[in-house]
């Protein structure tokens, strides 16, 4: 994943993906950008992010990892998983209001 964050909770994302979870790469992206009209990076910036994702020599982990992550979410919402459960729950939970009035 190439991140590019420009506002908000994306640069804590970014740090999620690039940094935690070690399965993306950022373009350089450094500050706050609302839409002004340029974000401030050069087409190299990005290219070069682009590159480091498909053959950077990390560039095999970061898609390992990334499948490995795909695995745990699957798990996670089959019947049985985490995902699963605790939706099961939360609709439980809300059903049992169902006859109760405010």
């Amino acid at each position: 994943m190439v991140t590019w964050p420009l506002f908000a909770e994306q640069f804590y994302n970014e740090k999620l993906v690039t940094e935690i979870l070690r399965i993306g790469v950022s373009v350089g992206a450094l500050k706050w950008n609302i839409f002004t009209g340029s974000s401030g990076l050069m087409s190299e910036q990005i290219g070069k992010a682009v590159r480091r994702v498909m053959m950077g020599k990390n560039a095999e982990e970061m898609r390992n990892r990334a499948k490995e992550f795909k695995e745990m979410a699957k798990k996670a919402v089959e019947e049985g998983g985490s995902s699963h459960a605790n939706l099961s729950d939360l609709i439980y939970e809300l059903s049992s209001y169902r006859g109760l009035r405010c």
